[in-house]
């Protein structure tokens, strides 16, 4: 079974909430595990998080959240046409962030890419960032009614 989902939501910190409910519900086929679900959630919603205060610090803007699950795989898509990262690779790093001053972790991609099978990264200063990131699951999936 294929299943694909689109969202756009406005880039406020509100919906991150919201993405993550969406989320939880588009894998229940494939009966995630709560540590599974759990993990997803968390992901999807550092990747919302960082489009809405780094991506567009507080400009209004579009997130949009892309989604296909297939055969037990998940592929999500979290994109801003915000400001873009100028260096993703120090981005990336632990620890390191460019919003001190908000109290953030710099722990965001570290998460991402501890809790899902893999994350990729593309960014272009001025243009904004799509972060993809796969999960694969478990082969649970409900049979269709």
């Amino acid at each position: 079974m294929r299943n694909e989902m689109k969202l756009e939501l406005d880039a406020l910190s509100v919906n991150e909430a919201f993405a993550r409910v969406v989320v939880a519900a588009f894998v229940t086929p494939v009966n995630p595990t709560l540590e599974e679900l759990a993990d997803v959630k968390t992901a999807v919603s550092e990747a919302v998080t960082n489009a809405v205060i780094h991506g567009y610090d507080k400009a209004q803007g579009k997130v949009m959240l892309r989604g296909i699950l297939q055969d037990g795989l998940l592929h999500i898509e979290v994109e801003d046409r915000g400001k873009g990262i100028e260096d993703v690779e120090k981005a990336m790093e632990p620890l390191f962030t460019t919003r001190p001053e908000l109290e953030r972790s710099g722990m965001g991609f570290s998460f991402m890419e501890a809790f899902m099978d893999h994350l990729e990264v593309r960014s272009k200063p001025g243009e904004g960032t799509l972060v993809i990131m796969e999960k694969r699951f478990q082969n649970r999936e409900q049979d269709e009614e």
